[in-house]
């Protein structure tokens, strides 16, 4: 399927949605269930307390690479075109965050331009509005009630929330491996403002989401566990000791060969030096969709 074609479709089924009503739900008793990866601005003071530990990371892949080699003994087709359904929950105050369907096609489209060499694509399946203030002003400490509340779909299904996350952070993701323990808390949670258009200054170009998203497929930061590690497990993403912030050319953190990722939408660079994945990210979001969203 031609990439124009498929953006074409998803345009056309975009402008198809009819949006829910404004919705009020009552909140919930809150649960602390801290985000699985978190994208934060540049300055910020921010730890990200649940970017997996080394131990996780490789108690992860061990079960990921279990379910490869299954999947190669039956030769299971990674390369073709995979077109992924889109639940948009739009978490809003009333005055605040009820974000414009138009800014939600934008987003869509930065999404799939990020994806298109991997031919990974996006299309709309619904929209929802949801009025809820708490919700709104805190969706990581609400999280397990908000999103018991509205996800849709299946594994295959991307929930993809957006609301206000604060002054520091951008957004986080569930991975893959997380689906089975706890499928309600699957998806993605952005700032409203990081959207295309958006207020905050150099990330509101959308690619908070593809970063997020990049996570939900299966990819770790680059910078994961520094240098000398088995860093994010693929194999042209050159090593990077810590997240870049803005955009510094030339920067080589590490010493093994190769300049920082820092165009890579895994890293923590501004929207506007962020634009690509490279093969081998590609090859590992279509053997993580296939051990566990397929």
């Amino acid at each position: 399927m031609k990439r124009a074609r498929v953006i074409a479709v998803a345009l056309a089924a975009f402008a198809s949605v009819t949006a829910h009503a404004p919705a009020t739900v009552a909140a919930a008793p809150t649960t602390d269930c801290a985000p699985q990866n978190a994208r934060v601005r540049a300055g910020a003071h921010v730890k990200e307390r649940n970017q997996p530990s080394a131990a996780k990371a490789a108690a992860m892949e061990k079960d990921f690479r279990g379910k490869v080699q299954t999947l190669s003994a039956n030769r299971t087709n990674w390369t073709k075109p995979l077109v992924i359904r889109v639940h948009f929950q739009v978490v809003h105050n009333g005055t605040e965050g009820n974000v414009p369907t138009r800014q939600l096609l934008k987003q869509l489209l930065v999404m799939n331009q990020g994806f298109a060499k991997q031919q990974i694509y996006f299309v709309p399946a619904s929209v929802k509005r949801v009025k809820n203030a708490a919700w709104f002003s805190d969706p990581e400490g609400n999280e397990q009630a908000m999103k018991t509340a509205l996800r849709k779909g299946g594994r295959a299904d991307l929930n993809f929330y957006t609301a206000d996350l604060g002054e520091s952070l951008l957004g986080w993701a569930t991975f893959p491996t997380d689906y089975a323990a706890d499928p309600k808390l699957d998806g993605v949670v952005v700032h409203y403002q990081s959207l295309p258009g958006g207020a905050i200054t150099n990330y509101n170009e959308g690619d908070t989401g593809t970063h997020e998203v990049g996570h939900w497929m299966g990819l770790y930061h680059t910078f994961q566990d520094g240098c000398g590690t088995a860093g994010d497990r693929v194999a042209d993403t050159p090593e990077e000791e810590s997240p870049a912030q803005g955009c510094p050319t030339g920067r080589d953190t590490c010493p093994a060969p190769g300049a920082d990722p820092i165009h890579n939408f895994m890293d923590y660079s501004y929207d506007a030096c962020m634009y690509e994945f490279t093969k081998g990210q590609g090859q590992r979001m279509r053997e993580m969709w296939a051990a566990y969203r397929a």
